[in-house]
C-alpha cells in the first residue's frame, strides 16, 4: 500500500515541479508526469502525495492523486506497476495463464510487457488514461510522437506473428471507456486504426485505486 497524504495545489511549473500547501506552509513537491496532464489538477484542488524515506532525493513528496470529478492517479509510473499486477495475478481475464516479463526490447523500442506460454507471446503496451471531458475518456491528452511510433511497433509484432495488445489503463475513477482523441492527436486516431485494422487488440484496465493507496486522511472524491 502506498501511504498517501492530502495538500492543496498551488501551481505546477517546470513540468516536474509543484508548489502545494502543507498545513500551514508550502512545499515543492516532485510531479512523476511528462504529459500535459490536462484537467488533472487546477490550483486549489486537493492533491495527495507519498513521502519518500530516500535522503538523497531533492524532493522528498511525489504527487500521486488529485480529487478531480473523482481520483485521478496523475503518477503515470503506477500504470505498469497496476497491469504488472494484474497480469501476475490474473485479474485480467483474457491475458490471463501467461508467465510475465516486464520491459523488453523489440524493433527499436521497448514493450512494456511480454507474455509468453507454450508457443505462444504476446507484447502488451501500456497507455495511462487520465484525460476526462464531457464524461468520455481520452488518450491522448496531447500529441505523442512517441505513443505513434507504439503503435507501429505493435502492428509490426502482429506481422511477425505474435499476438499485440494496446492497454489502456484507467486511472481516473471517472472514465468508463476510451477513445482515441482525434481532436488533439488526429494522427495517433489514425494510426489506431490502422492497428486494430491489422490486428492489434485493444483493451481497457480500470483499477480500484483504493487497493493501492492508504489514505491518511478520508478523501472526498471516494
Amino acid at each position: 500500500m502506498i501511504k498517501v497524504k492530502p495538500a492543496i495545489l498551488i501551481k505546477r511549473y517546470k513540468r516536474f515541479l509543484a508548489d502545494v500547501q502543507l498545513d500551514q506552509h508550502s512545499s515543492t513537491i516532485y510531479v512523476p508526469n511528462t504529459g500535459a496532464m490536462t484537467n488533472c489538477g487546477s490550483a486549489g484542488d486537493v492533491i495527495w502525495y507519498s513521502t519518500s524515506d530516500n535522503p538523497k532525493r531533492k524532493y522528498q513528496h511525489t504527487w500521486e492523486l488529485t480529487e478531480r470529478d473523482g481520483l485521478i492517479c496523475v503518477n503515470t509510473a503506477r500504470a505498469n506497476e497496476f497491469v504488472g499486477h494484474a497480469l501476475r495475478t490474473g485479474a485480467i481475464e483474457s491475458l490471463s495463464g501467461y508467465q510475465v516479463q516486464a520491459e523488453v526490447k523489440y524493433g527499436d523500442s521497448r514493450i512494456d510487457f511480454m507474455l509468453s506460454r507454450n508457443n505462444e507471446t504476446c507484447f502488451v503496451e501500456v497507455k495511462s488514461c487520465t484525460l476526462l471531458e464531457n464524461a468520455q475518456g481520452y488518450f491522448p491528452d496531447t500529441v505523442t510522437q512517441r505513443g505513434q511510433k507504439h503503435l507501429l511497433e505493435l502492428i509490426k509484432i502482429v506481422e511477425a506473428g505474435h499476438r499485440a495488445v494496446l492497454l489502456f489503463a484507467i486511472l481516473h475513477s471517472g472514465i468508463n471507456s476510451v477513445k482515441a482523441a482525434k481532436h488533439i492527436d488526429p494522427k495517433y486516431a489514425e494510426l489506431l486504426e490502422q492497428a486494430k485494422k491489422a490486428g492489434v487488440e485493444v483493451l481497457c484496465y480500470k483499477p480500484n485505486l483504493s487497493q493501492y493507496f492508504e489514505f491518511m486522511a478520508p478523501p472526498s472524491a471516494q
